[in-house]
């Protein structure tokens, strides 16, 4: 059954897929899958490889590239998730590349209800390099995730045993937020200052600053480039501004 299902992944267009049982999956962060999908069993877990966009000093574009890659994992998440409940019978239920999170005072939008560099790692498909990224063992750091839960009983895949990480260090050096200092552990705050500027936080700088503010002073916020990129990203989503720790790692290149 497994071959079957990865039969029809990789006939998406989907560069790797992997399969982990629910008891493998480990994620310190986020909620028990139990209490997403009572009677979960397995993860089946997509990988994608990110376009050279993420190598562009454009952000238009670089950015770009990542949303056509959540573009492509959304709707082969779908069919996979059709595939398995049309085709063998389950129940499956898909999980985002990306948003929707959780945005809580907690969580501070940070923490995924379902943990797919976990999800990867369970299912075979890499393991954590300096960057705190899942290094795959082709696609290197290039790569993205979805996944789909299944009531199917499914034995994991076996686990990528051999450290794919180099430890150049290379991902910590170019870090603009320096985010990476402290080992196994990214500093969450300082990433997304530097590489979602237009996020939530500076949404809300803008219409505290605005709410108090004058006629004429709101007249000219509303003027200013950062009021058009806070806007732009408002219906784009999380709009990200640095790709180094993913562009800049030679696993992959």
């Amino acid at each position: 059954m497994k071959e079957k299902i990865k039969e029809f992944i990789l006939s998406l267009g989907v560069d790797d897929a992997g399969i982990a049982s629910v008891k493998d999956y480990k994620s310190p962060r986020s909620p028990d899958l139990q209490t997403i999908f009572p009677g979960a069993k397995s993860l089946v877990v997509l990988a994608y490889r990110e376009l050279s966009n993420c190598e562009s000093d454009n952000m238009q574009i670089a950015t770009g590239g990542r949303l056509e890659a959540l573009e492509f994992g959304r709707s082969s998440n779908y069919r996979v998730a059709r595939f398995l409940e049309r085709e063998l019978k389950a129940k499956a239920m898909t999980v985002p590349p990306s948003y929707p999170l959780l945005m809580s005072y907690e969580t501070r939008g940070t923490v995924g209800d379902v943990s797919l560099r976990h999800a990867a790692i369970a299912a075979g498909l890499g393991n954590f390099g300096r960057h705190n990224l899942v290094i795959h063992p082709t696609l290197g750091s290039r790569a993205v995730f979805t996944a789909v839960i299944t009531d199917l009983d499914l034995v994991s895949d076996p686990p990528v045993s051999e450290r794919l990480c180099t430890d150049c260090n290379l991902c910590v050096e170019d870090c603009p937020a320096h985010a990476l200092d402290e080992e196994g552990k990214t500093d969450d705050m300082k990433c997304l200052k530097n590489s979602q500027p237009y996020g939530i936080g500076s949404a809300i700088r803008f219409w505290t600053k605005f709410a108090e503010g004058t006629t004429e002073e709101q007249k000219k916020m509303v003027k200013d480039v950062n009021f058009w990129r806070l806007y732009q990203a408002g219906f784009i989503g999380f709009q990200y501004f640095c790709f180094n720790c993913m562009k800049n790692c030679p696993i992959g290149q």
